[in-house]
């Protein structure tokens, strides 16, 4: 997964603590939604740790899977798994690639981490073959993404200005509408968007907070600046706000949209 300056993604195993192991869990509606044959050679751009790439290898039975991403921090917990799969650093707005290249074109929640995101999918359009199919999933952080809003509404509450650094304003690739304008600029066809929901459930909150402490992410990276005495009025208040079951779990959910399209 691409990052801008401000938004720490560089270590993949504290990455699937945080929202890893949730995007792993949509990739495997993702990937049984498309309904594409066994035997097609794969291309997962922006595939971060890997978890996207992984479900591919295990489910499509793919001729070929290729993961590319910026990042060697996660490239390197990718390649740490069994999935049969070749990874190299790479960049989604000028792939190493040849043009039709891969059968289908796929990437896990990164768009909006990519630079300029029109560009990415542009290439990932110029690499897949004619009737080649290319898709993404994205989480739905404006309204979607229940972890995430119970944080950003806590933050707010003990710092105003936190407010302005919540996904759901900064990240407009979150809606079904940007999402398919972005496939169709980019000349694909039968463009569709549709919504994956997968539970998050955290045995306590603990649970929930460790993986802020990671500084992988928007979310990390604000706790991470944050000076001890701010973290913990914010460790507080989520703590107070997130809905807890008698047990001490916390039960969430978590949206993402999917869209798909084909080259001509």
């Amino acid at each position: 997964m691409d990052a801008g300056p401000a938004d720490v993604l560089a270590e993949g195993d504290a990455y699937e603590r945080y929202m890893g192991r949730w995007s792993r869990r949509a990739a495997e509606v993702f990937v049984v939604r498309l309904g594409v044959p066994a035997g097609l050679r794969w291309l997962d751009v922006g595939c971060g740790a890997g978890a996207l790439t992984a479900v591919v290898a295990a489910r499509c039975g793919p001729r070929a899977v290729v993961g590319l991403d910026r990042s060697p921090g996660f490239l390197r917990t990718a390649r740490a798994a069994p999935a049969p799969a070749r990874f190299a650093v790479a960049d989604a707005s000028a792939l190493p690639v040849r043009d039709a290249s891969f059968d289908t074109v796929v990437s896990g929640p990164a768009l909006n981490f990519l630079e300029p995101p029109a560009t990415a999918v542009a290439e990932a359009a110029r690499v897949v073959r004619p009737g080649g199919l290319v898709a993404a999933y994205v989480w739905d952080y404006a309204g979607g993404m229940a972890l995430l809003s119970h944080f950003w509404n806590a933050a707010a509450a003990v710092d105003p200005a936190a407010a302005a650094l919540d996904e759901g304003r900064r990240f407009p690739l979150c809606r079904p509408g940007p999402l398919h304008a972005l496939w169709a600029g980019a000349g694909l066809a039968d463009v569709t968007a549709a919504p994956v929901e997968v539970p998050t459930v955290f045995g306590r909150f603990e649970d929930v907070w460790e993986p802020f402490l990671s500084g992988q992410g928007p979310a990390p990276g604000y706790v991470a600046a944050l000076a001890p005495t701010a973290r913990d009025r914010l460790r507080t208040r989520l703590a107070a706000t997130l809905p807890t079951g008698p047990d001490g779990s916390v039960s969430l959910t978590a949206r993402a949209w999917t869209v798909r399209g084909r080259r001509p």
